[in-house]
């Protein structure tokens, strides 16, 4: 009598080869399917034009004050045109800066610590401290699936403009947070694809 694998029936450990090589095909289809693509951030700078250049909404928010608040504060300010103000000058312009900011608990510690964060001089082609952030758009059969931020960034004044290699007619909407904390102040907080 015959062996039962000799009328054609598959040994129990080439249906298991024949099992692991289907489950291992669909795993790769499925990781073939699914790619990760990076997003692309630019500007996200921009200042009001009644502000001087100045990014308001990033010193009033490191303050814990809103803009409107701060805008006050500095209208007593006198900028000095000829190089860096005298001592005289200084004096002055903090007077006038803590005479708004100090009975809403703003110390002249923070206030110098944030102005100096935020110092820069863009007639050199200089722009306030930040970082970028990063993020991917994960993509499955040729759609986003979904987007991941991996770093927020900081230094954010406005929402930056997004793009997706590929995807260069798809609308994204951001929002940027705003922290007392200076590395978190101007940061990504959400990202997605706007509803067509």
């Amino acid at each position: 009598m015959k062996h039962w694998a000799h009328w054609g029936f598959p040994s129990i450990s080439t249906g298991v080869r024949i099992a692991t090589l289907f489950v291992g095909m669909q795993v790769a289809m499925a990781g073939a399917a699914e790619t990760k693509v990076d997003v692309t951030f630019a500007g996200g700078h921009d200042t009001d034009k009644k502000d001087g250049g100045r990014p308001v909404v990033l010193i009033a928010a490191a303050l814990d004050v809103k803009p409107e608040v701060f805008r006050k504060a500095f209208s007593g300010v006198t900028p000095s045109r000829n190089g860096p103000p005298t001592q005289e000058e200084a004096r002055k312009n903090k007077a006038a800066l803590m005479k708004v900011l100090k009975p809403l608990g703003v110390t002249n510690e923070r206030l110098d610590e944030v102005s100096n964060y935020y110092r820069y001089r863009p007639q050199r082609g200089e722009l306030w401290t930040n970082s970028p952030a990063k993020a991917h758009a994960v993509v499955e059969n040729g759609k986003i699936k979904k987007l991941v931020i991996t770093d927020p960034g900081s230094g954010y004044s406005s929402e930056p403009t997004v793009t997706v290699a590929g995807f260069e007619k798809v609308e994204f909407i951001v929002t940027v947070h705003f922290d007392k904390d200076l590395k978190k102040n101007g940061s990504i907080d959400t990202l997605k694809v706007a509803k067509p």
